[in-house]
């Protein structure tokens, strides 16, 4: 049986295994915005000057990890006490929390493979590594702000002693080496589409792995998960003003390349995750954060639903017979989506009952999804 899916969300589990998409070999096309369009993009960067560098947040006005971290420069007791605080508070945490903190942690840390995907953006790629058009800036600065999500979170992962950071970090090798499969084609228009989608769902997954600390009375973790949530959001904002203006100055080419990528399912950055022994990892874990209420089906429809609204698409004039089907396409496209995810619900409850699965990120214990 094949896999129904929204987005990342596995909505019928498949009974079959098979190996990681990380070791299939698979044709993708590739530079599929035409030539001439590159001139759009360059016209375009006296307004990133203006509308999209200003969302950066200055490092002296950024936290960083040790905001919310025990001191080391403390003496050793001090220290010690401090990480008593931290691993007592973890313990107050079940399992399918971890699981779910990890692969949000995965999420962050492969930053690299991530920073190379958005310079194989044609048109607005870091030519030279530190190039001084806008486009760059941008990107290096994303960069350096999110380099601090993943930083954070494996260490309050290491000090929680809840995780077994050998397979944790053997996945995050993995991954960073499987790199980023998403199907933008070198295309900036598909790229910022995804990012913009991504950063969304990235903003709701971090707002309620704070919410459920916060309810576990971990306060101090539901400031780390939620100072990280406020930088996701910050992105989207910044992405989806971008394809706003795409909007504007080039409607229909936008409005195809929101189509597309709608007709391919945004997947989560992360879903070639492999630990060397699951070979359904990235399933698995996305049917623990499903289960927890941190990202569901729902989250994909609420947040398309989100996007037709912020960028008026209902509304949008000027299209090519194309782009107006693509434009009727993406504006149906939501409830469409719950009605899968209520048949797949339906199809759950007829099939077998729940299953356990292990997890070598917490030491193979097995959870029931």
């Amino acid at each position: 049986m094949k896999t129904l899916t929204v987005g990342s969300l596995p909505l019928i589990a498949v009974a079959t295994a098979r190996p990681p998409r990380a070791f299939l070999k698979t044709e993708r096309k590739t530079h599929s915005m035409p030539p001439e369009k590159v001139e759009v993009f360059t016209a375009m960067e006296s307004w990133v000057s203006q509308r999209i560098l200003p969302l950066r947040k200055p490092v002296e006005q950024s936290w960083q990890p040790q905001t919310f971290l025990p001191d080391s420069s403390l003496t050793v007791d001090e220290f010690n006490d401090q990480v008593r605080e931290l691993r007592d508070r973890a313990a107050e945490l079940p399992d399918e929390y971890f699981v779910v903190l990890v692969g949000d942690m995965l999420s962050e840390d492969a930053l690299p493979a991530y920073q190379s995907f958005i310079n194989t953006f044609d048109g607005v790629r870091d030519e030279t590594g530190c190039s001084p058009t806008p486009w760059a800036q941008w990107t290096r600065s994303w960069t350096a702000e999110e380099n601090r999500h993943g930083d954070l979170l494996k260490t309050y992962l290491y000090l929680s002693g809840r995780v077994d950071m050998r397979m944790v970090e053997k996945t995050l090798q993995y991954l960073i080496g499987a790199g980023v499969d998403v199907q933008t084609e070198n295309n900036p228009y598909l790229g910022f589409v995804y990012t913009s989608f991504q950063e969304r769902a990235a903003f709701i997954s971090h707002g309620n792995t704070a919410r459920l600390a916060k309810e576990s009375g971990d306060l101090v973790l539901a400031r780390i998960c939620g100072s990280i949530a406020a930088d996701e959001k910050r992105h989207e904002n910044a992405y989806t003003r971008i394809i706003e203006k795409l909007l504007e100055v080039d409607p229909s080419e936008t409005m195809l390349a929101i189509a597309d990528m709608m007709h391919k399912n945004i997947t989560l950055p992360a879903h070639l995750m492999y630990d060397g022994c699951d070979p359904k990892l990235f399933t698995h874990f996305s049917m623990a954060a499903s289960k927890l209420g941190v990202y569901t089906a729902n989250d994909y429809a609420d947040i398309l639903e989100f996007l037709v609204g912020r960028w008026r698409l209902e509304k949008l004039e000027g299209l090519n017979s194309e782009a107006r089907r693509a434009q009727d396409f993406v504006c149906g496209l939501a409830p469409r989506i719950r009605r899968l995810q209520e048949i797949a619900d339906e199809r759950a409850k007829k099939m077998k009952k729940s299953r356990g699965v292990k997890f070598s990120w917490i030491f193979n214990k097995e959870l029931v999804l």
